[in-house]
């Protein structure tokens, strides 16, 4: 549904709007400074919602920083917290499934099945990405022109605001069942709900 919703707006839009519109940041405060591993879907959804996307670290605290068109920032901001709830929610029950794990085994392997299963989402978001270019493509014969401007417009406005970024490795995580649990566990989450639905039932993996 968030992929039809791009597309309606790109197709939508002639390149004089798409030069016109302005960009935005929306951020998404986050509980502390340590990385998480629903870090590892965070490329792929700016990538799915043409978006830049960085880390925000000061006094006050740390955020993820979505960079782009404002529709594109604010479904950023809504697939990050349904797939922030949709792990969540599967950590538990993986506890719940898994009794016999105590302390020091049962984070580890509560981290390992959170990797896997953010693997999962990311794979997943990418494909979706890869079918919207696609549609838009197919369905508008300039769709894939706008695309290319619109990139191009977010590009010029993310250098004009002189944001310096530094990239940063990801840890390495054992694939052990723990992981596979987590992998399988992604392929699961709902990324369909009708957005007629109230936010409760949006934000319901």
């Amino acid at each position: 549904m968030v992929g039809r919703l791009l597309e309606r707006y790109a197709l939508s839009m002639e390149e004089v709007d798409l030069r016109a519109e302005p960009c935005v940041q929306r951020e998404i405060p986050l509980p502390s400074r340590r990385r998480r591993p629903v870090d590892g879907c965070v490329p792929a959804i700016a990538r799915f919602c043409d978006c830049k996307v960085w880390l925000a670290r000061d006094d006050e605290g740390c955020r993820y920083v979505f960079f782009g068109f404002e529709p594109d920032t604010a479904l950023a901001t809504y697939l990050f917290a349904v797939i922030e709830r949709a792990m969540h929610q599967e950590g538990q029950v993986f506890r719940t499934r898994n009794p016999a794990l105590r302390g020091t085994e049962l984070r580890g392997a509560a981290a390992r099945f959170a990797h896997g299963m953010a693997g999962r989402l990311a794979e997943r978001i990418e494909a979706m990405h890869a079918a919207r270019e696609a549609a838009i493509a197919a369905l508008r014969p300039t769709g894939t022109a706008l695309t290319v401007v619109k990139h191009s417009v977010v590009e010029e406005a993310f250098r004009a605001s002189k944001v310096r970024l530094v990239s940063s490795r990801g840890a390495e995580v054992r694939q052990d069942s723990a992981y596979h649990e987590g992998y399988a566990a992604g392929g699961r989450v709902n990324l369909n709900r009708p957005v007629g639905s109230t936010v409760r039932d949006l934000l319901e993996p």
